[in-house]
């Protein structure tokens, strides 16, 4: 087994699924070759130290200037060429710590890594359904339905319902469950 697929030993992701990018150096890329680095998107630090290495070893002489041209394991979260190496590392540990659902959460919130965070706060849980939160929320609150009515309530009506009026929005992972949050 390679080392690129090997866990840590601290049972941190195995690294070829840890979040990580490859930066590019314009100068070389402006000049009509590529060059540039893979990157693990891990401390702030080795970040830099690696793209000022990999900006060091160009054949421009003189690089100065970089972009990130490509990203992997940030499961579908939206990362710009022009993310400072602070933005990086910050959506990787989030990432890291929440995976897909951290991701569909970043796109959510329009890249606001703060209102993904916070939204968290406001995790009501996963369920088969919309409808089966809706009715799972109606039976804890108290709610008492007389036998003879139960088979005429529309659950995914009452479900659609709280997500159309603003009350709760879902993200779906699978095909068999949403994530819910409340809108607060």
């Amino acid at each position: 087994m390679s080392d690129l697929i090997s866990t840590a030993p601290d049972g941190a992701l195995p690294v070829a699924e840890r979040p990580r990018v490859y930066v590019a150096c314009l100068a070389a890329y402006n000049a009509g070759s590529l060059h540039g680095r893979w990157i693990e998107a891990s401390a702030l630090d080795t970040m830099r130290a690696k793209v000022c290495a990999m900006l060091a070893a160009s054949p421009e002489p003189g690089a100065e200037e970089h972009a990130v041209h490509d990203h992997e394991g940030f499961e579908g979260a939206p990362l710009s060429e022009w993310a400072s190496f602070e933005a990086i590392c910050a959506l990787a540990e989030f990432i890291e710590a929440h995976g897909r659902l951290g991701a569909c959460l970043c796109r959510h919130f329009g890249e606001d890594l703060d209102a993904a965070a916070a939204a968290f706060d406001d995790y009501a849980g996963e369920y088969p359904s919309l409808a089966d939160f809706a009715e799972t929320l109606h039976r804890e609150c108290g709610t008492v339905i007389p036998e003879t009515l139960q088979y005429y309530i529309d659950w995914e009506a009452m479900g659609r319902d709280l997500e159309l009026n603003g009350d709760v929005f879902t993200v779906a992972l699978s095909y068999d469950g949403v994530h819910v949050f409340w809108n607060r």
